[in-house]
């Protein structure tokens, strides 16, 4: 379409509707294979169907109203898990101040979900992934690791005492979608780029310096406590944690720096290190510097499990 408002690549898409509003768009899938873990219920796959869609309008500063949802329902299924799902929707849109507005249902011979996610934004305060300027302040709206740390437990069996046990897997079965934040992050004009996390630190970043053209030199890892515990106890890279896990749905953002400590006392933000001008990301540790690798969670090369 010409004159697109968000270019190709970016959380969203969106169409004018005249008076410098947008019409935003978002859709996303889940299916069984590929994005649900052993101990997720179907009302908690169903739920997050709804967050990953509605975190992409959060890193945009964009209010959900309404969804669609399609779903592929497999044959093993039976009325009651029908029901679940549908609870899980609904309570997920809910939980945002959206509303199912409808959908289809089919069989297929996966669990799929599908959601189309619809909100209104204003123009001039659309957070994209290509706005960064060298200089910005690289924050992030909380720590990170705890969902890979979670999926540890479930997938591997690592043992944690039961309180970080609790903390660690719900992170993974009942993730949140930063969208308080990413409204009042929008109001301030302080971001000049933001990304939903879902795919984990390190991609969000490689996204942001391809979009932006931009480099990153990182000097504070935002490692969850937990996560950083359970490291320890099992002799994990807590690093590796933080950056390349995936399944965290905070929103990576650079913020103008004559604005930080303004923007910072009204969301609270954990600064992460700055953007260069050189097109490279770098990790500084000490003294030590460390490229930052692009990578992440990437569909046709993650398959979980099945429980």
């Amino acid at each position: 379409m010409p004159n697109m408002p968000v270019p190709f690549g970016d959380d969203v898409s969106a169409v004018e509707i005249g008076h410098g509003k947008l019409a935003v768009l978002k859709t996303d899938m889940l299916v069984d294979k590929t994005d649900v873990p052993p101990g997720m219920s179907l009302l908690q796959a169903a739920r997050k169907a709804v967050v990953m869609n509605i975190s992409d309008l959060a890193a945009k500063g964009v209010k959900p109203i309404a969804l669609l949802t399609s779903i592929g329902v497999p044959r093993t299924l039976n009325k009651r898990n029908i029901e679940q799902i549908g609870e899980g929707i609904n309570q997920g849109a809910r939980e945002y101040d959206a509303y199912v507005l409808g959908g289809d249902t089919n069989e297929a011979s996966d669990l799929i979900i599908s959601c189309a996610v619809f909100g209104i934004g204003e123009k001039r305060r659309l957070m994209l992934r290509s706005d960064a300027k060298s200089g910005d302040i690289v924050a992030v709206t909380g720590s990170f690791g705890n969902a890979a740390a979670g999926l540890k437990i479930l997938l591997q069996g690592f043992s944690s005492p039961p309180r970080m046990r609790k903390t660690l897997v719900d992170s993974v079965l009942m993730p949140r979608a930063r969208l308080k934040e990413g409204l009042a992050l929008a109001v301030t004009g302080a971001v000049n780029a933001s990304i939903d996390s879902s795919d984990g630190l390190a991609w969000s970043l490689h996204e942001i310096s391809r979009a932006s053209r931009v480099g990153f030199l990182i000097d504070t890892v935002p490692i969850a406590e937990e996560a950083n515990e359970l490291a320890k106890t099992h002799k994990l890279d807590p690093v590796e944690l933080c950056l390349y896990g995936g399944e965290e749905y905070e929103l990576v953002l650079t913020v103008k720096p004559t604005l930080w400590k303004k923007v910072s006392e009204k969301v609270p933000l954990i600064r992460i290190g700055r953007v260069t001008k050189e097109e490279t990301l770098i990790l500084k540790v000490g003294k030590k510097t460390l490229p930052i690798q692009a990578r992440g969670w990437e569909h046709f090369k993650t398959t979980l499990p099945q429980s």
